[in-house]
C-alpha cells in the first residue's frame, strides 16, 4: 500500500473572503482535493477573512473536509496599505512556520500576489526539503518599482525585493503565471516548468446568467444610466483620477455606483466631495449573491487599472467575472490586458487607463446593445482551468 503524499497550501485569501485571491484558490483547493482522492491530503494554511475592514464574515479557525484541512490564522484589521499589509503578513508568516513545525510535506504550493506567500512557501519547502508550486498572480518587484517615490527607500527595498525573488523563483519546481504577460520577466529562471492558467470565470455567475433570457438590445437605457464598479478601491485600481472626472463631465446623464472599500477609498471619497458630485454613490462591499442583483440592473460594467507600468503585464480577474454578463463592459486597460480584451471580449468600450477624454469619446461614440459572451465563458469556465492546473500541480510531487 502506498504511503500517501502529503501537500501544503498557502495562501493568504480563501473562502468566505471577498476577493479575486480567495474565489481562485478556494475552488481550486476542491478540485485538487477531488483529484488527490486517496492518494494525498492537503493542508491548507491561510488567514480569516480580512480583505475589507468593512466586511465581516465568521469563519472557523480549524475545517476538515474529506482529505484536506483549512486552517485560518487571525492576523490584525487593517486598511489594504502596504505598510498594514506588511504587518498583517508578518503574522501570518510566523504562524505558519509555527503550525508547520516539524511537519514534513512533499509538496509546498503557494498562491501569491504580494511575493510573500511565495517567499513563506520557499522558505518552508527548503527547510524540509519539498518541491515547490508557485501561482504567481502579480509582480510585486514592478508594483513597488511604480508606487515608491523615494530615492533612499527604493535603492534600500527593490534590492532587497529582488534578491528575495531570485531565490524564490530559483528554488520553484513549477510556477503558474496567471498573466502571459509575465513571461518575459520570468525568462531567466530556467529550473521551474511554466505554465499559465489564468483567472477564470465561477459557477456562480454562469448559473446566474444561465437563468436569463439574452437578446440583442440595442435601446439606450433612460437617464440616468448606471455604471457599476465592484471590487477593491486601492491604489492599483486608481479610481479617483478617473471617476469623479468623468462623472462630472457626465453629469446626470449617468451615475457610477461603487461597491467596495481599501487603501485609496478615502483618495476617492476626496475627490467626490471637493468636486460636489451627486452622481457617485459609494457602497459597501458585499455577498457576491447580492452583487449579481446589481450586474443584472446595470447599464454599464467598469473596471479600471491606474496608469502604472506594472500593470501592463496584467490581467485583472475582473474581466472575467464581468464578461459573463451580457452588459456592455468599459475597461481602463492597457498592456496584455488591452490585448486580451481586443482578442477575447465583445462589446467592451476599452480606453486608455486614467485617460478622461478617452473615455469620454468612447461613450460619446457607442451605440449601446447587450450580447452574451457564449465563446468567452465556455473558454475560461473556471471548471476547466482547475482540473487543468490541479493536474500540473499533483504531477510535480
Amino acid at each position: 500500500m502506498c504511503t500517501r503524499k502529503k501537500i501544503l497550501y498557502l495562501t493568504f485569501y480563501f473562502g468566505p473572503d471577498l476577493c479575486a485571491g480567495s474565489f481562485r484558490n478556494t475552488p481550486l483547493v476542491e478540485e485538487l482535493a477531488k483529484q488527490a482522492k486517496d492518494n494525498a491530503t492537503i493542508d491548507v494554511i491561510t488567514t480569516v477573512p480580512n480583505r475589507y475592514r468593512s466586511f465581516e464574515i465568521d469563519a472557523p479557525s480549524f475545517e476538515k473536509r474529506d482529505n484536506y484541512t483549512v486552517t485560518r490564522i487571525t492576523i490584525p484589521k487593517h486598511e489594504s496599505g502596504i505598510k498594514d499589509q506588511i504587518f498583517s503578513f508578518q503574522k501570518y508568516y510566523r504562524q505558519v512556520l509555527q503550525i508547520v513545525g516539524k511537519r514534513k510535506y512533499d509538496l509546498v504550493v503557494a498562491s501569491s500576489s504580494r511575493l510573500f506567500t511565495a517567499y513563506l512557501g520557499y522558505s518552508v519547502a527548503k527547510r524540509m526539503n519539498a518541491k515547490l508550486y508557485l501561482d504567481i498572480r502579480d509582480i510585486f518587484y514592478d508594483t513597488l518599482d511604480d508606487l515608491l517615490k523615494g530615492v533612499v527607500v527604493r535603492r534600500l527595498v527593490l534590492p532587497l525585493i529582488k534578491s528575495l525573488e531570485r531565490r524564490t523563483f530559483g528554488y520553484a519546481s513549477h510556477i503558474n503565471l496567471i498573466s502571459e504577460g509575465f513571461k518575459p520577466y520570468f525568462s531567466s529562471y530556467t529550473k521551474a516548468r511554466f505554465s499559465y492558467y489564468p483567472n477564470a470565470i465561477d459557477d456562480i455567475f454562469i448559473r446566474a446568467n444561465d437563468e436569463e433570457d439574452y437578446f440583442q438590445q440595442s435601446t439606450i437605457p433612460s437617464a440616468p444610466k448606471t455604471i457599476v464598479y465592484a471590487g477593491n478601491i486601492g491604489e492599483g485600481q486608481g479610481l479617483h483620477k478617473i471617476v469623479p472626472q468623468v462623472a462630472s463631465a457626465l453629469g446626470g446623464e449617468f451615475k457610477f455606483v461603487i461597491i467596495g472599500d481599501g487603501g485609496a477609498k478615502k483618495k476617492l471619497v476626496d475627490k467626490i466631495d471637493e468636486m460636489k458630485l451627486d452622481n457617485v454613490e459609494l457602497r459597501s462591499p458585499v455577498q457576491r449573491d447580492q452583487l449579481i442583483d446589481v450586474y443584472k440592473n446595470a447599464d454599464f460594467l467598469f473596471v479600471h487599472l491606474n496608469n502604472f507600468k506594472a500593470f501592463e503585464k496584467v490581467l485583472p480577474s475582473k474581466l472575467f467575472e464581468l464578461a459573463t454578463f451580457p452588459k456592455p463592459i468599459i475597461a481602463g486597460v492597457g498592456g496584455f490586458a488591452a490585448e486580451f480584451v481586443r482578442k477575447n471580449i465583445d462589446n467592451c468600450l476599452l480606453f486608455e487607463p486614467c485617460n478622461v477624454k478617452d473615455l469620454l469619446y468612447k461613450l460619446d461614440h457607442y451605440s449601446y446593445k447587450q450580447i452574451r459572451r457564449s465563446d468567452f465563458i465556455n473558454k475560461f469556465e473556471r471548471g476547466t482551468i482547475n482540473k487543468a492546473m490541479s493536474s500540473t500541480i499533483l504531477t510535480t510531487i
